[in-house]
């Protein structure tokens, strides 16, 4: 029975109580008796007595050992720190054993400076050549992070064993020094040390985090060909390595092979199969190993809770939770935050909250973010911004994720707050909180924030080039995600298949180059990343706003596996590109699958529908929505609906439809209805729906331009002349139309009537040869498309000068026959333009391709993908 003893903080300690006898002595009275015992004549005569000191002194040399490492056995660490110091002081002998003790005792106390004096003790007294004290000191200097200098150690030891060489690889292992321990043990190999049991534990370890299961397997045969398989330590490492690895099959004949298990042998397994995802096989060995009989330890219950976490197993968690209180593992810290996760896990906050509530002194920085981390998960910010303030309060300093996971709760906190404070505790540079802070930024919209916490985060994982790269796609930013993608590359980091999804997302802006998606297409392939769901659906996505339909549909038949990102761009893809049918056609095997679909889904069907004039169809779907499928309509589809009803000419249906809707119109419907009533030329209905528009965004030009148009396609000139004056005042801008094409990897654009390009000559050159096949194939100009009140030959002029013509003609001058041509148009396309597009694409013999702010079009052989449903 150890009784422990009360010692003074300080070096040498005055008084101890010595553990072999249970009673106190007086270490002063300790250190006089070996000083009368030094203080006997050299020269004694008497032969008995001289060889009575001698066996004295090393009975008192094992006593003090023996004191030693008790104190030791027992954490008694301080405490035998002192008595070393006691008997070193009064000149008592020490050996080998005594410093290695001391050492083990300097190693647990982290005493870095006792520990080096200890080491130059070793180097005057000749102790060095001790194996036993040389592995202790490797050992010390390994456990307090120091492997140079343990290394050193281990270089300068003449003799070394086995321990001695498992101490370096157990250290190197610690210190999270994968290739060095590995180098090692091939080097213990080499040199004919023969690894015992620990050696095979270690190393077998090292190869789990590594991941390298393929040496694991080698290192398996060894242990076999040894006869370490029955070692249980040795089992317990193989089936970590193995369930690490993915390795499940393996890991469980190692399992059912071994003949002496225990609760570290049950638990590992368990937690290998909860982490490889196979929850019910985990659940089926737990009930296995109650049966076994085998003592539910504090890892066990953590593992067991996860899985209920894991599974959202409601009611085995509160057994689980009745079990701990019954076996008095209540009070473990760990044990009631896990049942707390797996209660907010379970949508169970008010219990989770009650258990947090229970926890008084023992809530720590990861119960307190465990916590708070729950209520965001479950949609609750402002809780959770609450109890952060509450443990900042309770002088409970947060750590990094704790700041990782507030971040999340914007705008419930107030960003520049938590980012001064996280300047203020030095934690801007770690990864997970820079990640965090940049990604808040970005959802406020200040990439230029984002960048500067970016820069400032020390060494920038994987998952933060990503966010940053990710930042900028949000922000339609395709030359800030290239720089960041080019920057990562240069800097040694290789991207993941969330690189590349980020930076292929980057490409669907119309401001990126169509070669570019193509390029960091080919990348993702040689990385071996295309397959993967999020890479192969940024591709589809790209690849179909970027006019190339039949690209985005080839990646999207080699799919493994798809999810609702990948069905709604093939859908959204082919309603935008004017062919309905396919986009309708991709839905119902949708529906024969029984996925899942959700307003993304609808919205392209329904646009299909509208494209390619389906109004029954898109009556159906609708009703299958709302009544079948129970998804409440969003805003957007209204405005579908209203854009069908409208292009069908039934403005009466579309506003009846706007009357009824559940909440007041937005900005997208009124916009939708005023762009129909110009086409069909309502007057009432465009000045009621523009009124509205303007109430909503006084200052978008887009309801003045579409009245404008409204009163000019109607001849009210003086009406137009007031919205037109109405701008003025209002200093609301039009939008210039512009129109983009890309040749060879470079960007050109134009504006109606535009001279600045060099080759502008040839470009209105090329119009004018146009213009006369244009007359030749029955071509007449429709004056309705020009909104101002000019003569007939000026409006005739002011067409053939419209920004997509300059740029088709442009596209034909400057590439070789036969290339399609790509047209990028920040505003849609007037009628008259699109009849001279489908001529010109039958007299040139090419297709070309026109997106505009609506839709795409697709001209092949004077026709086009949109049935003039355009």
């Amino acid at each position: 029975m150890i009784v422990r003893p009360c010692f003074k903080k300080i070096r040498p300690l005055l008084h101890f109580k010595n553990p072999l006898d249970n009673h106190y002595c007086s270490h002063s009275h300790a250190i006089d008796l070996a000083a009368e015992t030094q203080t006997e004549p050299a020269e004694c005569s008497d032969y008995r007595h001289a060889h009575h000191l001698f066996d004295e002194n090393l009975q008192r040399v094992s006593l003090n050992n023996h004191l030693l490492f008790e104190y030791s056995r027992n954490s008694f660490n301080e405490e035998a720190l002192n008595l070393f110091v006691g008997i070193h002081r009064t000149g008592l002998l020490i050996d080998g054993s005594s410093v290695s003790c001391i050492l083990k005792v300097c190693a647990c106390l982290s005493d870095l400076t006792f520990g080096k004096q200890v080491h130059a003790l070793c180097i005057r007294s000749g102790y060095f050549d001790n194996v036993s004290v040389g592995t202790s000191l490797v050992d010390m200097y390994m456990k307090m992070e120091n492997a140079d200098e343990g290394q050193r150690v281990f270089d300068e030891m003449e003799d070394k064993n086995v321990v001695t060489w498992t101490s370096l690889l157990s250290g190197y292992s610690c210190n999270k020094l994968v290739d060095r321990a590995l180098q090692v043990f091939h080097m213990m190999l080499v040199g004919g040390v023969n690894p015992n049991a620990f050696t095979f534990a270690t190393v077998l370890g090292v190869l789990a985090d590594k991941c390298a299961v393929e040496k694991g397997i080698q290192v398996h045969t060894m242990v076999i060909k040894c006869g370490f398989e029955v070692i249980t330590s040795v089992g317990n490492s193989l089936i970590n390595m193995y369930l690490k690895s993915g390795m499940v099959r393996e890991a469980t004949v190692v399992f059912k092979s071994m003949g002496n298990r225990n609760e570290v042998s049950w638990n590992g397994m368990i937690a290998g199969l909860v982490i490889n995802g196979l929850y019910s096989e985990a659940v089926k060995l737990f009930h296995m190993m109650r049966l076994a009989g085998v003592e539910l330890t504090r890892s066990i219950y953590v593992t067991a809770v996860k899985l209920c976490t894991n599974l959202k197993e409601l009611v085995f968690a509160r057994q689980l939770h009745g079990r701990v209180t019954k076996n008095g593992f209540y009070l473990d810290n760990n044990i009631r935050t896990a049942l707390m996760v797996s209660y907010t896990k379970c949508g169970e906050m008010d219990d989770a909250f009650n258990l947090f509530c229970m926890m008084h002194t023992f809530r720590n920085v990861v119960s307190w973010t465990a916590m708070i981390g729950a209520y965001m998960q479950n949609n609750r910010p402002e809780q959770a911004a609450n109890l952060f303030c509450q443990m900042k309060k309770d002088g409970i300093r947060p750590n990094d994720f704790t700041y990782s996971t507030i971040l999340a709760a914007q705008p419930s906190i107030s960003l520049f707050q938590v980012h001064a404070e996280i300047i203020k505790t030095k934690y801007e540079g770690s990864p997970t909180v820079g990640t965090a802070l940049l990604d808040a930024y970005v959802k406020t919209g200040n990439i230029g924030e984002a960048a500067k916490v970016f820069e400032e985060i020390d060494e920038k994982d994987i998952i933060a080039w990503s966010a940053m790269i990710s930042g900028y796609a949000q922000r339609g930013d395709i030359q800030g995600a290239v720089r960041v993608f080019r920057q990562l590359s240069k800097s040694g980091v290789w991207p993941n298949e969330f690189t590349f999804s980020s930076v292929i997302n980057a490409c669907t802006t119309s401001m990126a180059s169509v070669e570019q998606g193509k390029q960091f297409h080919a990348s993702s392939i040689k990385s071996g990343h295309s397959n993967a769901l999020c890479v192969s659906s940024a591709l589809v996505t790209m690849y179909a706003k970027r006019g190339n339909i039949e690209s985005a549909n080839e990646v999207f038949k080699r799919q493994q596996e798809r999810d609702l990102v990948s069905w709604n761009s093939m859908i959204s893809g082919y309603a935008q590109h004017g062919y309905g049918r396919k986009a309708l056609k991709i839905f119902e095997e949708m529906r024969k699958r029984n996925l899942e679909m959700d307003n993304i889904t609808f919205i392209g069907v329904i646009s299909a529908c509208t494209h390619a004039g389906l109004l029954n169809e898109g009556q159906k779907y609708f009703d299958m929505m709302v009544n079948d499928l129970h998804i409440s309509p969003t805003m957007e589809i209204y405005s579908c609906m209203v854009d069908l009803y409208s292009r069908a000419g039934m403005l009466d249906k579309a506003m009846a439809l706007i009357n009824g809707m559940p909440f007041p119109a937005g900005a997208i419907v009124w916009r939708t209805l005023l762009a129909a009533s110009r086409v069909h030329r309502n007057v009432e209905l465009g000045k009621l729906a523009a009124d509205n528009l303007i109430s909503l965004q006084p200052e978008d030009s887009a309801a003045y331009v579409l009245l404008s148009n409204l009163y000019a396609a109607t001849g009210n000139w003086q009406e137009r002349a007031k919205v037109r004056k109405l701008m003025d005042v209002r200093k609301v801008k039009k939008e210039i139309g512009y129109s983009w094409i890309e040749v060879k990897n470079k960007t050109y654009s134009f504006m109606a009537g535009d001279v600045s390009h060099p080759l502008s000559d040839s470009i209105y050159m090329k119009l004018d040869e146009l213009n006369v096949w244009l007359k030749d194939a029955g071509y007449k100009p429709d004056m309705n498309y020009v909104l101002h009140d000019v003569e007939d030959e000026h409006k005739e002029a002011i067409l053939s000068r419209h920004s997509e013509r300059l740029a088709i003609a442009f596209g034909l001058i400057a590439t070789s026959p036969g290339i399609p041509i790509h047209i990028v148009k920040n505003l849609r396309v007037c009628g008259d333009c699109h009849t001279v597009i489908k001529l010109i694409s039958k007299i040139e013999g090419r297709e070309i391709v026109v997106r505009d702010s609506n839709r795409f079009h697709h001209f092949k052989g004077g026709l086009c993908s949109c049935g003039d449903y355009w």
